[in-house]
């Protein structure tokens, strides 16, 4: 074992330090009692040994590097280890490579999760040198097999490989498609002990070995292969491999794809190269969008952005609202606010078939499927006995009304769910009355006025918005239900591009039933030129339910917006984030994520021109600021 030690000073005399802050060097004063200094000699200044004359008193400057100030006291250099202070360090080399490697194959390394020093160091290396030494090298080579066919032995595999990338190589930098160079890769492993920096040790080395590649200590040589990996650009181990261009290029991890099309809506900048991300999300598989973040991460303000560019583009836009977030919007592009409550003249009636009538086509059987899930919502659970009596129900409630499966009978005046209860009064049943009691607050109770009327509008404006912000909290799922089924029924009729935005749609993924119909819809949305949003910030709430992993899986764009620490994991597990993008979405500000598009994903910074913000703001600091 080779021990550095460097000693503190040892004072004599009273020594002031100050720092010179243009030599960056500690001035070190001493004033000196001594009588005698004839011919004495002072320590260096800037390589100079200055003589004082003997004088009675004398003030000496003693000018020494920073870096000798700030270094520790203590280096032990092992066989295998470095320890500075009190801090563990191992060098390693990489002196393996496999034949085949994917771009940014070195994330998981950079990733690592543990302090790590990285360097490389490219050497250009001339053409024509390279051209000669691969010349003799493809001769070995096919001497070496020719000669084994002469023998009758078996070819080695290995050489028939080197000898197939070598003649490949040769033509390509013979045609200067390809450069050669000589490359170095080390890594530093930082321990607080060494049982800790072992363990790190065999991880690393665990970790590149799962992608072919060798990594072996720079033994008896620890002190070079640590300078190596300091900031100081020396390549001090000169261990080398030859490197062509494009397997150049592989090393490098900082790879960043752009989502820059021709056309289509800015959602925002690539912050990690300064790109625009404009994107056309319908043409992709489909057009659905998830977004998550948490509260106050920019997820209204980025989908309003979406909405008032796509808008500006040609696309009506339809929003489900349950906070009043779009009514400033709403007005300033002068659309349609429709806002639910118990004394709203706006009313849906959820038997309503005159919007999905078409001339020769049945409907009244798809309606009453849907009616089946909105009533399981509204009466909770109900037995299979309950479920064919409530089928049996809406059949004679149609029928009650003229309308059956006859599809021209299906254009007359649609019944109410004050006629649903009276035919379940009528069955005189336990189960039936059961059903009937469960039903009754919206016919003669509390919840009197918000779907017992006949419908009293249609969607005409490019821009709809739907507020359910009046209705409790037990009504708005209903409401959204009910709502999302005339949507569809409207957007069936008529084929235009659109874009349907479900803000807070954990409300529906509270039922089974509800989180069924968004499901059918999101997956059918695309036949229909219809983009379907769904906006969330309970992670855990719409995650937890195979349906809400449909629905994510089944949309083309999703982005991510700042996570806290109780959702992060299940967003890292649903969309296989990076230790990096995990890090990135815990401490990004407002407006930052991860947009990703089909198999591509780019960090996002949502910009907006200063009246677009004035639009879309939902601060309450600048909503009182402009009302005052």
């Amino acid at each position: 074992m080779k021990n550095i030690s460097f000693l503190p000073f040892q004072k004599k005399e009273e020594i002031n330090f100050t720092i010179d802050p243009i030599t960056e060097t500690v001035i070190k004063k001493k004033e000196s009692k001594n009588e005698n200094h004839e011919n004495q000699e002072e320590i260096l200044i800037h390589g100079e040994k200055p003589q004082y004359p003997n004088i009675a008193k004398a003030v000496f400057e003693e000018r020494v590097p920073l870096v000798n100030v700030i270094a520790t006291n203590e280096i032990e250099i092992d066989l295998d280890h470095i320890k500075i202070g009190d801090v563990y360090l191992r060098s390693l080399f990489i002196s393996g490579y496999p034949r085949f490697v994917s771009p940014g194959w070195l994330e998981q390394l950079v990733n690592f999760n543990s302090s790590l020093d990285i360097s490389f160091f490219i050497y250009p290396v001339k053409g024509k040198d390279v051209l000669n030494d691969l010349m003799r090298k493809i001769a070995e080579m096919e001497a070496e097999i020719a000669t084994d066919l002469e023998r009758g032995k078996i070819l080695n595999p290995s050489t028939e490989a080197k000898l197939e990338d070598a003649r490949r190589l040769q033509q390509e930098l013979v045609k200067g498609i390809e450069h050669f160079y000589e490359f170095s890769f080390y890594v530093t492993v930082r321990a607080a002990s060494l049982e800790q920096l072992n363990q790190i040790t065999k991880q690393i080395e665990s970790t590149l070995g799962s992608v072919l590649v060798t990594a072996k200590h720079a033994t008896l040589d620890m002190e070079n292969g640590f300078l190596s990996t300091m900031p100081f650009g020396m390549d001090r181990l000169s261990i080398t491999r030859n490197m062509d261009t494009t397997s150049l290029a592989t090393m490098f991890p900082l790879t960043s794809a752009e989502l820059s099309h021709d056309k289509g809506v800015l959602y925002g900048i690539n912050s990690q190269n300064g790109s625009f991300i404009v994107f056309d999300r319908f043409s992709l598989e489909n057009s659905n969008m998830v977004i998550f973040g948490s509260s106050g991460g920019g997820k209204s303000y980025f989908v309003k952005l979406e909405a008032l560019r796509s808008l500006m583009l040609g696309t009506n836009i339809i929003i489900i609202d349950p906070e009043n977030e779009y009514k400033t919007l709403c007005d300033a592009v002068g659309g349609q606010y429709l806002s639910f409550s118990f004394n709203s003249a706006v009313k849906i009636n959820p038997f309503d078939l005159s919007y999905i009538n078409e001339e020769g086509e049945n409907q009244l059987g798809l309606k009453i499927l849907s009616l089946h899930s909105l009533f399981k919502i509204i009466m909770g659970e109900i037995s299979p006995y309950q479920e064919a009596i409530l089928d049996r129900a809406l059949v004679a409630t149609y029928k009650s009304k003229g309308i059956t499966q006859d599809p021209k009978t299906q254009t007359k005046e649609p019944p109410l769910i004050e006629d649903l209860y009276k035919i379940l009064i009528g069955m005189e049943t336990t189960e039936a009355l059961d059903l009937a009691a469960r039903i009754e607050k919206f016919v003669k109770g509390s919840y009197v006025g918000i779907f017992d009327q006949q419908t009293t509008f249609d969607i005409t404006n490019p821009f709809t918005v739907f507020s359910v912000r009046e209705l409790q909290d037990q009504l708005r799922p209903i409401a959204m239900f009910i709502i999302l089924d005339y949507i569809w029924t409207r957007v069936k009729k008529e084929l235009k591009p659109r874009i349907l935005i479900v803000d807070e749609a954990w409300h529906m993924m509270r039922y089974s039933d509800s989180a069924q119909f968004l499901w059918s819809i999101v997956k059918r949305a695309r036949k229909y030129y219809l983009g379907i949003t769904t906006i969330t910030q309970d992670v855990e709430d719409f995650l937890s339910q195979d349906i809400g992993k449909a629905v994510v899986t089944n949309a083309a764009l999703r982005v991510l917006f700042k996570q806290s620490p109780a959702a992060i994991d299940k967003i890292t597990q649903v969309f296989y984030l990076s230790q990096g993008e995990k890090q990135l979405l815990l401490g990004s500000n407002i407006g930052q994520g991860i947009f990703f598009a089909g198999n591509n994903h780019v960090p996002i910074s949502v910009i907006a021109s200063p009246e677009e913000h004035k639009l879309i703001t939902t601060k309450p600091q600048e909503l009182l600021q402009r009302k005052t």
